[in-house]
């Protein structure tokens, strides 16, 4: 049982979901607690093994965070049709993606291709003694640790993965007498966190017991203080590319009757300036994210480490930029946006969680590479969804005709009054405090709001 002393607790992870409900009503609810306890328990799945499995995945729980599952039809990817899940609680990017989607699907879709697969380990250690006689260690000791690590490696290695390379790497200038041994990895279809890091592990275990049997080196040379051995989220060369590209000419009108050509120039000078401040970088990286997160969730993917990865990726260069391009050459648009997508489609939260399992079946049931492409794509569209709005009516045109229904909700309209709030804002700048003027005056019948 947990001890407690005031709103300090120990052993609370032993306590059941009821109790741990109970302890927080008692001193974090204390207004009402009843009602926090009933409504966090509203969220219980009916199912009780469903319920058991949520509990399983995480630590603490006490109930679930419901979030919309939403779909994005009409993508054309590599002249494949995808209905697209995307798991986000904000409905303009939804209406974004899906509007992106229709606009390229008539004009030949998106293209997608993976770059590469390589993803990243490092095991870390300080050591004293000559860089050169490590360095000529270090090859025989290679054979010495991929051997090591075969129980492990087996698997993937016929499955076409494994360890891809291994180098030794000496930074004195992060640290004193600092190396890391770099290992490349090629995990198929998994994201194989839980695969690098053992081999990562074991690869440390055979460095430590190597010098330490080495008669070459005198005692001092033997020890070596492993700092730690962990796997990168910074993936650059497990990158895929997704593009579209159209006649100018050809690309119709926009809304405010802006022409095709007026359109593209302004569309490329758009992201040009993503490209060279960060202000609006940040901003545009940001709406990329809201596409790409959405679906790496609703696939049970981290999508923690996928935006860690990417804005890291934005700066490659030096400068923090757009991790899209566009430009226009030989009278054609071209927009693209290459991103690292450290991805999987076995093992993990995929083949856990149902719904997850559900959004890969929606998708095709595809492999790494596969919904890769799908997930880049997905941030193109809404990409040039929210660039086209910005260069055209505004962002906040679509934006706040979106934000419409949240405001409703936020002031318990019921489906009526819904109705006629989305016919009277058609036309009229929406704000909350105009939503809530036009129900108070709909509520008291007065003269135009009453229907």
């Amino acid at each position: 049982m947990a001890q407690k002393t005031g709103k300090f607790v120990s052993g609370f992870s032993k306590l059941s979901k009821r109790e741990k409900l109970s302890w927080l009503a008692r001193h974090f609810f204390t207004s009402n607690p009843l009602d926090a306890v009933r409504e966090f328990g509203s969220f219980w799945h009916s199912n009780i093994e469903s319920q058991k499995l949520f509990d399983g995945i995480s630590e603490n729980v006490i109930t679930n965070f419901y979030l919309p599952y939403c779909v994005a039809p009409n993508f054309l990817i590599n002249d494949k049709a995808y209905c697209v899940p995307m798991v986000i609680e904000e409905s303009s990017v939804v209406a974004a993606a899906s509007s992106g989607a229709k606009f390229w699907h008539s004009k030949g879709g998106f293209r997608a291709t993976v770059l590469s697969t390589t993803k990243v380990g490092n095991v870390h250690f300080c050591w004293q003694g000559d860089t050169f006689n490590l360095f000529a260690f270090f090859e025989e000791l290679k054979q010495i640790m991929l051997d090591g690590v075969k129980h492990i490696t087996s698997n993937m290695e016929r499955r076409g993965g494994g360890v891809k390379k291994v180098e030794l790497l000496h930074l004195p200038e992060i640290e004193p007498d600092y190396y890391q041994i770099k290992v490349d990895f090629e995990t198929c279809d998994a994201m194989g966190a839980n695969f690098i890091n053992s081999v990562l592990e074991g690869f440390a275990e055979t460095l430590i017991r190597e010098l330490k049997e080495n008669r070459n080196f005198s005692d001092e040379q033997k020890e070596v203080q492993v700092i730690m051995s962990i796997l990168s989220n910074y993936t650059p060369e497990c990158l895929v590319k997704s593009q579209v590209s159209y006649p100018v000419k050809q690309l119709g009108k926009f809304k405010g009757g802006m022409e095709a050509e007026e359109f593209a120039h302004k569309f490329v000078r758009a992201v040009k300036i993503a490209r060279n401040d960060v202000y609006r970088a940040t901003t545009h990286n940001k709406g990329i994210f809201n596409g790409i997160d959405s679906v790496i969730i609703a696939t049970g993917n981290d999508f923690r480490a996928i935006e860690a990865c990417g804005h890291a990726y934005a700066c490659r260069n030096g400068q923090y930029q757009s991790l899209s391009n566009a430009y226009i050459e030989d009278g054609i648009l071209h927009f693209e946006l290459e991103v690292p997508l450290a991805i999987g489609t076995v093992g993990g939260l995929t083949k856990i969680h149902p719904l997850a399992k559900r959004s890969l079946e929606l998708l095709g049931n595809p492999g790494a590479k596969e919904l890769m492409g799908v997930i880049a794509s997905v941030g193109l569209a809404q990409n040039f969804a929210a660039v086209k709005s910005l260069v055209t009516t505004g962002i906040q045109f679509g934006h706040m005709k979106m934000h419409l229904s949240n405001i409703l909700l936020q002031l318990e309209a019921d489906q009526s009054e819904m109705d006629r709030a989305f016919a009277y804002f058609q036309d009229k700048t929406i704000s909350f405090t105009a939503v809530r003027v036009f129900l108070s005056k709909l509520r008291d019948g007065e003269g135009q709001f009453a229907y």
